[in-house]
């Protein structure tokens, strides 16, 4: 019998120390900042929530963002969700995302690290975009905005898409 398979590269850059733990995803009051309406999403640990002034620091960082002219978030009458995830003592991920051209995920991202929040850098072509918690989050966002395009797409269903969230463990 002749052995067809593929040797492969590497553990997927897994380093053997890595131990993966279930987060919750869980969510706040909707946002409207300047050009959009946007769900709210907090990911942690079960044991290690986001605390209330970091989540309250995010949204108000956000919905300046949003209304100062030339920060870089153009938004425009769009709906969307926003991902505010903690990810380790002090790190967190701000991640706004917005529906545009009609199927299409756009994506600001911004973090703090014990300072205040700002840009994330992303200086190559080839860079991070969702890990695997965020994605439980993007993934339910995927399928309600599929909803959302297969219906009618009136106020009715606006509504809908803006009140469906999913919370929950996210492995």
């Amino acid at each position: 019998m002749v052995d067809t398979s593929v040797a492969l590269p590497g553990a997927g850059s897994v380093t053997e120390t890595y131990e993966h733990r279930p987060k919750l995803i869980t969510t706040s009051d909707g946002l409207r900042v300047s050009g959009a309406h946007l769900k709210w999403y907090d990911i942690q640990l079960p044991d290690r929530p986001i605390d209330a002034e970091v989540r309250t620091e995010a949204r108000d960082f956000l919905t300046t963002e949003a209304s100062t002219p030339g920060n870089g978030l153009d938004l425009r009458d769009e709906l969307g969700f926003a991902i505010l995830h903690r990810c380790g003592e002090t790190f967190h991920f701000l991640l706004i995302s917005t529906w545009r051209g009609n199927n299409e995920l756009w994506e600001a991202v911004y973090a703090k690290d014990g300072g205040p929040f700002a840009p994330f850098p992303q200086p190559t072509r080839h860079r991070g975009t969702f890990c695997v918690w965020e994605l439980g989050a993007v993934l339910h966002e995927q399928q309600a905005w599929v909803r959302y395009l297969t219906s009618p797409r009136d106020q009715a269903a606006r509504q809908a898409y803006v009140e469906d969230h999913f919370t929950g463990p996210v492995a």
